[in-house]
């Protein structure tokens, strides 16, 4: 072997030797990111929007691989998981999914009937009331003539919430216009056909319409205390 065969086995030689520590240099750096970045799981994400209180399906989402410290707690990783649920509020097209976009589909008693009515924020809600919570309906009237009494009225005992919406700003009608706009909660019920028309009517007609939390095992408040007046008071 001559001095020019020597060198040209040096040469490839080297060459090999540094393509070697190329590739141990990639397989580091991959394996660097790997290390930092964790395993990956299944995440879905929305292929197109969805309107509120939408039947949800598999076909609404697709399959995405994600690194497993980049989600959220609270993200769907199996779609079994929506299943007889439907979407809370609109959900964009391209947003992961997460448990707290969707709830399990009303599910009425025979008899009874789904009515939303809007509550003041404040007074009515206080971000305590939930899906699923049961509730006391009280309602404050003016006297039905001049000089009669105002009133306080339970007009709905146990009523079943189904959904809390999205906070509202509510203008004043024409005939308030003394009074500053209000934050309201889209509330829906399962009542029946007489609760519903409670519940209409104090709408349309009470000075205010709010909520009471009931405890589990709560049971109903007798006939004669569902009715207020501070005079009879003792």
């Amino acid at each position: 072997m001559n001095s020019r065969q020597r060198r040209g086995v040096i040469l490839l030689l080297l060459s090999v030797l540094c393509a070697l520590g190329a590739f141990a240099g990639v397989l580091s750096v991959i394996s660097d990111v790997k290390s930092k970045v964790g395993p990956e799981v299944t995440a879905y994400r929305l292929k197109s929007d969805v309107a509120p209180y939408t039947a949800l399906d598999e076909a609404r989402f697709e399959k995405i691989k994600m690194p497993q410290r980049w989600l959220s707690k609270n993200a769907v990783t199996d779609l079994s998981e929506i299943r007889g649920k439907i979407a809370v509020t609109t959900l964009k097209a391209g947003s992961l999914l997460q448990s707290d976009m969707v709830v399990n589909q009303p599910a009425l008693q025979p008899g009874q009937q789904e009515v939303a009515i809007m509550i003041d924020a404040a007074t009515g809600v206080a971000g305590k009331i939930t899906p699923g919570s049961t509730v006391n309906v009280y309602a404050t009237f003016d006297g039905e003539r001049e000089g009669d009494p105002a009133q306080s009225k339970i007009i709905v005992t146990n009523a079943k919430v189904l959904d809390v919406g999205e906070l509202t700003a509510l203008q004043p009608d024409e005939n308030d216009r003394g009074r500053q706009p209000t934050d309201a909660v889209p509330i829906t019920f399962a009542l029946s056909t007489i609760d519903a028309q409670r519940i209409t009517y104090a709408e349309s007609f009470a000075q205010r319409v709010r909520l009471a939390l009931v405890a589990p095992g709560g049971g109903t408040v007798p006939e004669q205390d569902r009715t207020y007046e501070l005079a009879k008071d003792k």
